[in-house]
Parts: structure tokens; sequence; C-alpha cells
């Protein structure tokens, strides 16, 4: 990322009183969530994840590149009662918080160099939750723009050589958000 895109996500979390709802997946995937444990919400923004992840019992960090977006999510944990840790950082250029995680959550953010990074960080049993827009969404959405999008059917082969067993893959459209989504949970395998 860039300076550039730090103000562009400041400018969009400025107004933002609130972190939103999680994306429907994710509470589809709950019963292959653990309750316990280590969590990373990477890219998280205004926390609308993390909050749901420490709300479901989990000890939560959220890294994104937006201060702004990290303290909509701080004052909407503080309301709740909810203790999450925010990090500034710039995914292009910083590493991720070294785990061990149980659970590593990445929505909407897409770095393909990342995927390595994921199944060293999370602990063996750990669980790798991912989910991004495909290149098909095109069809209906502008947005996110083509370099951010997925070719349909490349998001498991994005774990070939590392030591993840998918649980859930689905690729289609979330008729919630109308976004054709390419949907993954994948455990570390133990070492």
């Amino acid at each position: 990322m860039s300076q550039r895109d730090r103000e562009k996500w400041d400018r969009e979390y400025a107004s933002r009183r609130e972190s939103g709802t999680p994306t429907p997946f994710l509470p589809r995937v709950a019963d292959l969530l653990p309750q316990r444990g280590r969590a990373l919400d990477v890219a998280g923004g205004a926390g609308r994840h993390a909050l749901w992840l420490a709300q479901r019992g989990l000890d939560v960090t959220l890294v994104d590149i937006s201060p702004r977006g990290l303290a909509v999510a701080e004052r909407e944990a503080a309301a709740a009662s909810l203790t999450i840790r925010t990090m500034v950082l710039d995914l292009d250029t910083d590493p991720l918080p070294p785990g061990p995680w149980d659970v590593i959550v990445c929505i909407c953010f897409l770095a393909r160099t990342l995927f390595p990074a994921f199944a060293e960080r999370l602990a063996p049993g750990g669980t790798l939750v991912f989910c991004q827009p495909t290149r098909t969404n095109l069809e209906r959405n502008a947005r996110p723009p083509e370099a951010f999008l997925l070719e349909d059917g490349e998001l498991p082969r994005l774990l070939d050589g590392l030591p993840l067993e998918i649980l859930h893959y689905r690729e289609g459209w979330t008729p919630e958000i109308d976004r054709h989504d390419a949907e993954l949970v994948a455990r570390r395998r133990p070492d």
C-alpha cells in the first residue's frame, strides 16, 4: 500500500460511526471456528469482523493501514465492553504480527503473497478464513476493480504447497450483498 492508500481509507472512515455487520460468510462458517484463543483480523478496517470474533470470546488483534478505521473499531469495542488490540500496518511492506494465531481472518483484501505467511503464523490446528470477490463479480458490479479480484477457481491453488487443508470452499453469488465471492476456510495441519 502507500501513503495514498492510507489517505484514501482514512477519508472513507472519517465520517463512519460504527464498524458495520460482518460479511454473511463469517456467521455461516461459525461452527468451523474456535471460540477461544488468539485471532488476527487482517486489513479489517473499522473492525466489523474483529468485533464479531471478540464477541465469540477470542482475543483479537486487528491490523489495517487506516488509523481512522482502527479508531472506529476501538470506540465500538469500548462501547460494547470488548477488548481488541489494533495495529497500523502497511501489508505491502510490513510483516504480519508474529503468531501463533488460532484464527486468521482476511476478508476483502487480496495480497496473494500473504498466503505463506498465513500458514506460517497459524498455530497447528489453526484456522484461516478468507473471502474475496472473483472476476465474475464484474458481471454485476464495477467494484472492486479487476486488479483486486481473484480469477475464478484461483483461491484453492493459492494453498498449493502449504500445510493447509480445506474445510470449506465455495464460489458463487452472495445474495445478501450481490457479490460473487470465493470463500475458504482451511486448517493448518499439525507439524
